[in-house]
């Protein structure tokens, strides 16, 4: 294909001639213009609400080769609803962000200079018109965004922006072509349980000329032929005993060429390649289970849920997913689902998926609101699904579609029911046409039908006893704690919100000084009473905040508590539980949330509890009764309570390594002081896929003052704390401590050893430089203890102000 990227401008309201980078949207191409204010600093985004309300038109011109019977205007990506003329001719209109558009334009051709135009008419002009057809139809937010296909999450959410884009967002070019060409190859590849590897390759044709084609498919040294007189053809390839693509961890990411060749008497016409995968996948939803199998072996998902990395997608480049899919593999992360209000992700990103073993689950797009069902949106949602099945089928690393994000949930009890008057609101796409579209598209794949959703229409959809389930009661109403209280069996979404890191904070606003409630702060807290919430959750455990920068430390060292003890739990529930899906890894811009890489892609506390608690060995103290636990949710908790988990310390040492792990741990109930009151020296071996729960003597779990004691297990270098009071409530002794720094390059050492106990020792180096980074985070450490930071960083840091408040910090320094 010849792309058409060159000489692009746009125009739109009081804007003419106005130079644009194709793919982009008109905001990168105002902004590079510098017509408008970077939309993430302060509260510019408010200023720019005109774009989304404005029609805006693209212009270029060019000179085509003319030497081909068939030339196409492919159009991969238009956001959103457009008409494209060439040479004043109309060539077609386009309402769909989320699929490509191809015409036939070689009769409008001419030689020499050609002028293409493609208008964009305002996202909300269109999206109010729909709705004023079709009726108005409940969501969460006060935003058309269920009326147009198109990134929900354009339209704001609460830890997104509203910056409602048009533009031409994905390459467009002329491809010329004659006879034959492939209009879709669709690989459908599986592993027998003789572990032979079979590849059926499903051939759709669009013809210029009916003369006989030859169809050629080759993998792994294996060939099949067959030559096709109409426009569609079925291939088989058989592979013996290939390699298995295995997820990151349990194996290499086995992967093979797969090509496909169109051909004629006079030669090539058309070529096809992918890289495949060999694996089989499987979920097992008996008996109440959703359990994820990978070439027969059950997988613990320690997941994230993934955001579009920027609000304007042609910033997404390649090299930007690899630093955040290396952010989530160095965070022990194996899955990644793709959320719904964002986009079917780029092939960047499932390439990458691929080679780094992560496993995928892809939302189709609908999130958070009611969805009609009639035209223009059905026929749009069945191209668009059709197009990106078929676009992604090759990937070894896609294993799990799901029909929405908490719509169904939503529909029974968001009170949606009363307003809808019995309209449409989605059931028809997730029930019935996308479950048609797998079966008849890529049948191999496990499909279901919502996140959440419990598996059967008698049951409430957030049912955490089957199926998947969300979590949100702890943030919106309840304290972290009660996550104790659930025994789900596959939690798709929890979190817990904290602003980004402080280089973040200072790049983005000009706040001066910097408070929880000054302008810049409010504007980027868009989750309704998310301040309050954050307040909330320090006051049932921390000491309370003296100023801003106490409150920074102690709000991210609450996140990063918060959604750990979340994923210990869960993980100790194995095999009851066997997924946990973080919300979320990523952020979109500089905002307070629930990420745990910031907008600018920097690590907040939470990034390093994530991956410890997610690390293949795992050895936690938690909460048990005697009564084996069983799959449901807890009783109703009044709004705001703390939840104490009944029964008690045992320690849980879980491992999703592939060899056993054999346990020597201590665990000891210790003073502050780090005297030991109680010691027991407990064994296990813990097969590879399991949990093993050691129960522990009544002198540990039993202590004299649950405000001067705690509970230490150590096994090799896994080590686990255990609190018998709530920080707050603990009379720490005042921070000491002695320091030795040593820098070498880029690299500096912070050794500290502890003459005090130190809680939740965190370091914060990007205060003196952006760049600067640390390797840990939230380190307990008992008298006599040391441990060493070690920072990377692009330039020299001050050696004292780097072992002093506010960048070294812990939660004795409150009291």
């Amino acid at each position: 294909m010849k792309h058409l990227h060159e000489g692009w401008t746009i125009a739109g309201g009081e804007i003419t001639d106005l130079p644009a980078t194709v793919p982009g949207c008109v905001h990168t191409a105002l902004l590079a213009a510098g017509r408008i204010e970077d939309p993430y600093l302060d509260e510019n985004e408010t200023k720019l609400a005109w774009i989304g309300r404005t029609s805006w038109e693209y212009s270029t011109t060019f000179t085509p080769d003319l030497d081909a019977p068939r030339i196409d205007l492919v159009c991969a990506g238009l956001d959103t609803v457009a008409s494209v003329e060439l040479n004043g001719a109309p060539v077609g209109r386009t309402a769909n962000m989320h699929r490509g558009y191809r015409f036939d334009v070689r009769p409008l051709l001419r030689a020499g200079a050609n002028s293409l135009k493609i208008k964009f008419d305002s996202p909300y002009a269109y999206a109010e018109e729909v709705r004023a057809d079709l009726g108005e139809r409940p969501n969460a937010y006060p935003e058309p965004f269920n009326f147009i296909r198109k990134q929900a999450c354009n339209f704001g959410w609460d830890w997104g922006p509203t910056l409602v884009t048009s533009g031409i967002w994905q390459p467009i070019g002329l491809h010329s072509w004659s006879v034959a060409r492939f209009a879709e190859v669709r690989p459908q590849v599986t592993v027998a349980p003789d572990g032979t590897g079979r590849v059926e390759v499903r051939v759709r044709l669009e013809r210029a000329a009916e003369e006989p084609v030859t169809i050629t498919a080759s993998v792994a040294g294996r060939r099949a032929q067959a030559t096709v007189d109409g426009i569609e053809a079925l291939l088989i390839l058989t592979v013996d005993e290939p390699a298995l693509w295995w997820p990151r961890g349990l194996g290499d990411q086995a992967r093979y060429d797969l090509d496909v060749v169109l051909s004629s008497a006079a030669g090539e016409l058309d070529s096809w390649s992918r890289k495949i995968g060999f694996r089989s996948v499987r979920v097992d939803t008996t008996g109440d289970a959703f359990t994820l199998h990978i070439n027969n072996t059950p997988i613990f998902v320690r997941g994230v849920n993934w955001i579009p990395d920027d609000v304007f997608a042609d910033r997404i480049v390649a090299s930007r997913l690899r630093e955040r899919f290396v952010q989530a593999a160095d965070a022990n992360v194996n899955y990644l689902r793709v959320w719904g209000g964002g986009r079917y992700e780029s092939e960047d990103f499932y390439d990458l998926a691929d080679e780094m073993g992560f496993l995928v689950g892809q939302d189709f797009l609908f999130a958070c609101a009611a969805y009609p069902e009639e035209e223009p949106l059905r026929g749009e949602v069945e191209a668009e699904a059709r197009e990106n099945v078929v676009r992604l089928s090759s990937h070894p690393s896609l294993v799990m579609w799901t029909g929405n994000n908490e719509n169904i949930w939503g529909h029974e009890d968001w009170n949606w029911k009363a307003p809808l008057a019995g309209r449409t609101w989605g059931a028809g796409y997730y029930f019935d046409l996308l479950p048609r579209l797998m079966a008849e598209l890529d049948p191999a794949r496990f499909y279901w039908p919502g996140s959440p959703y419990s598996g059967d229409s008698k049951r409430h959809p957030n049912d955490p006893v089957a199926g998947t389930t969300h979590i949100w009661d702890v943030w919106n109403t309840d304290d972290y704690t009660k996550y104790a209280a659930y025994r789900p069996r596959f939690v798709a979404e929890f979190g817990f919100q904290a602003p980004p890191t402080y280089a973040t904070l200072k790049r983005a606003l000009s706040d001066d000084p910097l408070a929880p409630d000054s302008p810049g702060m409010a504007h980027h807290q868009k989750a309704i009473g998310g301040d309050q919430k954050l307040e909330r959750g320090l006051a049932n455990h921390l000491p309370a905040p003296r100023d801003f920068d106490d409150w920074h430390y102690l709000t991210q060292l609450n996140q990063a508590r918060a959604v750990s003890f979340g994923i210990r739990h869960f993980r100790s529930l194995r095999p009851l539980c066997m997924g946990s899906i973080m919300w979320q890894l990523n952020d979109c811009w500089p905002v307070t949330s629930w990420a745990a890489i910031d907008g600018d892609g920097r690590k907040k506390p939470l990034w390093y509890a994530m991956r410890d608690a997610y690390a293949d060995h795992l050895l936690t103290l938690q909460p048990r009764t005697a009564e084996a636990p069983k799959a449901g949710g807890p009783d109703p908790v009044a709004p705001g309570a703390v939840f104490v988990a009944e029964g008690a310390p045992a320690l849980v040492a879980v491992n999703d390594g592939g060899t056993p792990w054999v346990v020597a741990a201590t665990v000891t109930r210790r003073s502050l002081s780090g005297h030991v009151l109680a010691a027991s020296f407990l064994n296990a071996t813990v097969a590879p896929g399991s949990a093993v729960t050691i129960p522990l003597p009544v002198d540990l779990t039993t202590p004299e003052d649950p405000t001067r004691e705690l509970l230490l297990a150590e096994s090799g270098s896994e080590r686990s704390f255990f609190l018998f009071a709530a920080d707050k409530d603990i009379d720490w002794p005042a921070p000491n401590f002695t320091t030795r720094v040593t820098t070498e390059g880029k690299s500096t050492k912070v050794a500290v050893t502890a003459t005090s106990i130190l809680r939740s020792l965190t370091l914060f180096p990007d205060r003196l430089d952006p760049s600067a980074s640390p390797d840990r985070a939230d380190v307990t450490l008992l008298p006599g203890e040391t441990v060493t930071f070690t920072v990377t960083s692009e330039e020299s840091l001050d050696e004292k102000a780097l072992v002093g408040r506010p960048v070294l910090r812990c939660v004795n320094d409150l009291t």
